[in-house]
């Protein structure tokens, strides 16, 4: 199992709209989440800035990232969270969460 941590910004006026969404994940989105194995998927807010943790427990982390983007629902999902959503400032061109490094875990 690999744990990932990414930051993004979300925009201040797309605040309740960005939280609208997330309280009412589409049921396919959902799903192909699970498809990709990804687990204990959350997602935080503070000061403008938005932390998702997930757990990966399957073999094929670029492949099931691949099928993901393929999806197309998943790819409408995007669409209309990324107008609420700006890269940080470190994030490089093909980033649009921004991958954090771990660098404490206790169990």
């Amino acid at each position: 199992m690999l744990r990932f941590g990414q930051v993004i910004r979300v925009k201040s006026e797309k605040l309740e709209e960005y939280k609208k969404l997330h309280a009412a994940v589409w049921p396919g989105v959902l799903d192909m989440i699970g498809k990709c194995n990804m687990k204990n998927y959350s997602i935080f807010y503070r000061d403008g800035y938005l932390f998702a943790y997930f757990e990966y427990t399957g073999s094929d982390f670029d492949g099931d990232m691949a099928m993901m983007a393929a999806d197309p629902l998943t790819q409408e999902w995007w669409k209309v969270c990324k107008p609420c959503q700006q890269p940080v400032d470190s994030a490089s061109a093909d980033e649009w969460w921004g991958s954090m490094e771990e660098v404490f875990h206790v169990d």
